[in-house]
This record gives C-alpha cells, sequence and structure tokens, in this order.
C-alpha cells in the first residue's frame, strides 16, 4: 500500500537529554518543547529536581508537538547526583560541566559506581582538567571544583572523538573566566543543537558544526524558549517506508 501524507516527528531524546541539564546553567526559566515522551527524559526531569530545579509543565501552543517543560534553577540546594540515580542513566554525567560552571563544585557517581574497570568518563574529566578544574575520584564519585572566580579556561584535544565529553566540556566553559578551545570535538547534530540553546542563552561559541570550537566564557546565562530537534533516524524510517512503497511522505 502506497504511503503518502504529514507525520510530526518526535524531538531527538539524545538532544533532549543534553539540554536539560543547560538549566543548571541560568537562575531564570528555561522551556523546551518538542521533548519525546520516553523515561529517560522523566528520569532526568527527576535528577533535576534533587539539585532544587522546579519542573513545570505550561499550556500548550497549537503548534506544539511532544511535551514541552519549564525548568527553573533559581537557587540549587545541592550539587551532588546520587548513584541511585546515575545508574539508571548513563546521561545523568552530563550535569557534571554544568553544575561545576554554575556553583563551582559537582560531585557526581561514576557511571559503573565503584566497580573496577576503564572510566568511561576520562575524557571528560581530562576537559574539565585542562580548562582548570580540580578532580578528585573517591568511593565511585568524582567531584570537580573550581578555582574561585571561576574556570580560567585553557585548551584540549581530544584523542579520539567523544559526543558526550564534548557535551559536557562546552556547559562548563560557557560561564568560564576566559577562553576555551576544544579540538577535534564530536559533530553531532545533537552537538549543533546544544551550542544554539546555549547561544539564545546568550554564550559566545565559535565554529559551531565543526571540530574546533572556541567558547568565550560570560558572566551569567538567561533563560530562554527552545524547541528540540527533530529525531532524524525517526525521520529517517517514515522516509524509507514511503520509499519502499513508491509513496512520498
Amino acid at each position: 500500500k502506497r504511503l503518502a501524507g504529514t507525520i510530526p516527528v518526535s524531538g531527538a531524546k539524545n538532544a533532549a537529554l543534553t539540554l536539560i541539564p543547560c538549566a543548571l546553567l541560568t537562575e531564570e526559566p528555561l522551556t523546551l518543547r518538542n521533548l519525546p515522551r520516553l523515561a529517560d527524559i522523566d528520569s532526568f526531569q527527576h535528577l533535576m529536581t534533587q539539585f532544587g530545579v522546579s519542573v513545570s509543565i505550561p499550556g500548550r501552543r497549537p503548534e506544539d508537538f511532544g511535551r514541552v517543560i519549564t525548568l527553573e534553577a533559581t537557587r540549587l540546594t545541592s550539587t551532588t547526583a546520587p548513584y541511585d540515580l546515575v545508574r539508571k542513566m548513563r546521561a545523568s554525567i552530563l550535569v557534571l560541566g554544568p553544575m561545576l560552571a554554575r556553583a563551582g563544585e559537582a560531585t557526581v557517581s561514576l557511571p559503573g559506581g565503584c566497580a573496577i574497570g576503564n572510566r568511561p568518563i576520562d575524557l571528560h574529566l581530562k576537559a574539565l582538567e585542562a580548562f582548570g578544574a580540580h578532580i578528585e575520584l573517591a568511593q565511585g564519585y568524582v567531584r570537580a571544583i573550581a578555582p574561585d572566580g571561576g574556570l580560567p579556561g585553557g585548551e584540549f584535544d581530544f584523542p579520539v572523538v567523544s559526543v558526550g565529553a564534548t557535551e559536557n566540556a562546552i556547559m562548563a566553559a560557557v560561564l568560564s573566566s576566559g577562553t576555551c578551545r576544544l579540538f577535534n570535538a564530536a559533530r553531532e547534530p545533537e552537538i549543533v543543537d546544544l551550542c544554539k540553546l546555549l547561544v539564545a542563552m546568550g554564550a559566545e561559541i565559535e565554529g559551531i558544526g565543526t571540530s574546533d570550537l572556541t567558547i568565550h566564557g560570560v558572566k551569567r546565562l538567561y533563560g530562554t524558549s527552545y524547541s528540540v530537534m527533530p529525531d532524524r533516524i525517526e525521520a529517517g524510517s517514515y522516509a524509507c517506508a514511503a520509499a519502499i512503497t513508491g509513496g512520498e511522505v
């Protein structure tokens, strides 16, 4: 049967999980639209409330598709992400960078807790250290501390491309007191979406969409309203279905 028509595309999960922790970077409300209806999104919202972030669901506009939430981190009540929450979702490590930038310190459980083995977040930590953070590892937790006055800035060249480490480094850099440069950074669409949101909040980022990024730290970021990018895998699936049936979508 020939498939034809118009269908909305859900927001990309990996982009949404990167944009949610950006609420930690400002005291003002951040409204995210087109969020996918997934358990991981609910889990991340729950993690954010542990830091004192209020989460509300504003009224939807007629053109809205997907979920709409507003996050407001007027005052952070905690800078620790406990193991019980982090173990459920590896993306939880993405609170490390923005929490460090906003509060000057962050304590996040390692995804594997105290388990012996490779540390999957080594590149995250090395990038933050290159920007001036002091890193401590103890009892299955990583604690990052910024000098007084914020991260001074610096340069980091990724030995291998890492999407998560690039995201954490960018969020840590936007409130630095200097300039941060990343080389061989990931270029995935989710990275571009993150940068676009941060720029909308007042960040200064050069090289968006390339592997070399320059972030000039600013004193503060502001709230905004932003739509999560569509999921390219979902869009591609619909396109394939239409092509296979000789249709048009």
